[in-house]
């Protein structure tokens, strides 16, 4: 069980880096050097662990029977580099997303396809646990993209609908940005509640 928790939080952690690098690479594309500057554009856990996001928040969920939430630290960009500000937003806040749903692909096809033909050279225990592995990396990815596709401050989906509008509904955009983590976080409770009471 508690090999089972390691494994899901290294994977967890690493899906979330691998989002976060994409943000900042598809910026650096884009013309934005801000978080290659700021050394964000490496997979190095150490540059994108944020005390609370990463440590205190997971801890706490836990500690309350919540699902395990977390969030790496967000990688840097500013849109004044851009050439189209608003484009450029929107790209950079879907790359994310691009990022875990083509991991999910990968991996996917690598478990559909039966290790590509290795099942027959590993012991029959060790192709079991690797095929679990890659299903956990598979569906951590999915769950991330999704996820990051609500627009609730400071998901991804936020920015992409507010990429989109351009402007309009800046009220609504105000508050959310204000009060978005807690709406965030009510919304997690509610989903995983509900979702308790559906699958139990």
């Amino acid at each position: 069980m508690a090999i089972d928790i390691i494994f899901f939080a290294l994977i967890l952690l690493f899906s979330v880096i691998v989002h976060e690098v994409a943000h900042g690479l598809v910026a650096y594309s884009l013309g934005d050097p801000t978080a290659k500057d700021a050394g964000r554009l490496t997979l190095n856990p150490l540059s994108h662990i944020d005390p609370f996001g990463s440590i205190l928040l997971p801890f706490f969920m836990y500690l309350v029977g919540g699902p395990l939430v977390g969030m790496a630290k967000p990688v840097p960009f500013n849109p004044m580099y851009f050439k189209n500000i608003r484009q450029g937003t929107f790209f950079v806040a879907i790359a994310g997303v691009g990022a875990n749903f083509l991991m999910a692909l990968i991996f996917g096809l690598v478990l559909a396809t039966h290790l590509l033909g290795l099942g027959p050279l590993l012991a029959p225990l060790m192709l079991q646990r690797f095929l679990a592995i890659l299903g956990t990396i598979v569906q951590i990815n999915i769950v991330l993209g999704v996820f990051n596709l609500f627009p609730i401050p400071p998901l991804d989906g936020s920015k992409i609908l507010f990429a989109l509008l351009g402007g309009r509904l800046i009220k609504a955009q105000i508050f959310l940005e204000r009060y978005g983590f807690l709406i965030l976080m009510a919304f997690i409770f509610f989903i995983w509640t509900l979702a308790g009471r559906i699958f139990r």
